[in-house]
């Protein structure tokens, strides 16, 4: 459970003015209103109160801590991260930030930094259950798997009925082939939470290793029905019926894994195995094919950019931002806005090189105009000029700090070009400043970044 903290606003209130003292207690109202916010799953708009709060008072690490929270439950990971860095930074003996933290780092697979945040967690607070257990699951995923034992015996000790405890243990022990210990463990956090899932599945593949086939076809059988979209599920599933030589109803299970997860290159395999047993050689050999030429191409392949990444994620900034937000009104003396808006209309009726021209124009009347900057950078993305477009947002944002979707168009930009860590940076800053789009390719890309 994500813990929030109450804001730290009320230190030295004697030694303020009067008129500090209201800011002070308006930066509270923004804090409580994140809260609420938060409590309400309106994680969007807890982040705007949290960033309305810390404009007011950037020295109170609450709001720090609290909006990390609110973007990980946007999935914006890495903007999670910068704020439990000015957490820590503000208030370095909080317990719950280093975990936080090292929880993040964890998912964007920065797992040395995730244990020293977790080690810091548990020097400040050494008697807390879920510090050990989130230490024991990122030593899992480091493959560390004795200390990872040794994390969720010390876990379980002190909190002996928590079944993600006992299940996180009775993974560990199934890759440590201790099958029967791992039973022991599925067991007890089953009779603690009867539905749950990964309990299920972990205790069918003990049964699975330790040839109780019957039983742990139930198992999975179970979880699918609790989880029908899961492809794994399906996957162990038939494997177990290939064992106990149901090769028909394997197929069945493969083939709906592969509807679910076409990628996955081991239902290939184990599909085309069922098939060479039941006479169907020539699909047979063309799994096998599958699976060998998809192995081989995820062994090879380096990180990819889609050259339609940017084309296709700038047409809500087209259709949401440009087209309604530029109306006619009282044109100024220098004629810059009458380029400016002639440029839009050119540019959203295709004539992109037009546009352009118009737009240098407006640049060249009023220099000082963000705007003009940033629709400039659009077009020039649009055109496929992403250099010039990422000179026009640093122009952008370097006259109006808080241009949520300059931040956005440059972190398309950056991501695109192979700064993914830039780019997922910037696109943080464009929704923590209220451009949501946002969002969704974070949620998308960005908390598959390996953070260096």
């Amino acid at each position: 459970m994500k813990k929030i903290y109450a804001p730290c606003l009320a230190i030295g209130i004697g030694l303020l003015s009067l008129t500090s003292s209201l800011a002070q207690q308006t930066a509270v109202d923004f804090f409580n209103e994140g809260v609420q916010k938060s409590n309400a799953k309106d994680f969007t708009g807890a982040l705007q109160a949290f960033t309305t709060a810390i404009i007011m008072n950037p020295e109170n690490s609450a709001s720090y801590y609290n909006r990390a929270l609110a973007k990980s439950s946007l999935n914006d990971i890495q903007g999670a991260v910068g704020d439990l860095d000015q957490a820590i930074e503000l208030n370095p003996q909080d317990a719950n930030a280093f975990l936080y933290r090292g929880m993040s780092r964890s998912k964007l697979e920065d797992f040395r930094g995730a244990m020293q945040d977790f080690n810091r967690s548990i020097e400040l607070s050494p008697n807390d259950a879920f510090l050990y257990y989130n230490r024991g699951l990122c030593r899992s995923q480091m493959n560390y798997l004795a200390s990872a034992l040794t994390d969720f015996n010390k876990a379980a000790s002190i909190s002996p009925n928590d079944a993600n405890v006992l299940t996180a243990r009775g993974n560990c022990k199934n890759q440590l082939t201790d099958y029967r210990g791992a039973l022991a463990d599925f067991g007890l956090a089953l009779e603690k939470s009867p539905n749950k899932i990964s309990a299920l599945a972990g205790r069918g593949y003990s049964r699975f290793k330790t040839e109780d086939y019957k039983g742990a076809l139930a198992d999975f059988s179970r979880s699918i029905e609790l989880n029908p979209q899961d492809a794994d599920l399906f996957y162990k599933r038939g494997l177990v019926k290939t064992r106990m030589a149901d090769f028909e109803n394997a197929v069945a299970d493969y083939n709906k894994t592969l509807e679910l997860n076409p990628n996955h290159y081991k239902a290939f395999f184990s599909r085309g195995f069922c098939r060479s047993r039941t006479g169907s050689n020539k699909l047979a050999l063309t799994d096998l094919d599958k699976a060998i030429e998809m192995d081989n191409r995820g062994l090879q392949t380096t990180k990819a950019y889609y050259s339609e990444f940017i084309t296709q994620n700038l047409l809500p900034l087209l259709a949401t931002v440009v087209q309604d937000r530029y109306k006619v009104s009282e044109l100024g003396d220098d004629r810059a806005d009458a380029y400016l808006v002639r440029g839009i209309l050119k540019n959203s009726t295709g004539d992109g090189k037009p546009a352009l021209a118009d737009l240098n124009r407006a640049v060249e009347l009023n220099p000082t105009s963000s705007e003009s900057y940033f629709i400039r950078g659009i077009i020039r993305s649009s055109l496929g000029d992403q250099k010039g477009a990422l000179i026009d947002c640093n122009s952008t944002v370097k006259l109006n700090p808080r241009h949520a979707e300059a931040y956005y168009l440059r972190g398309l930009v950056r991501y695109d070009s192979g700064d993914e860590v830039g780019g997922c940076t910037d696109l943080s800053r464009s929704g923590e400043l209220g451009y949501v789009q946002s969002y969704k390719i974070i949620a998308d890309r960005c908390n598959k970044v390996i953070r260096q």
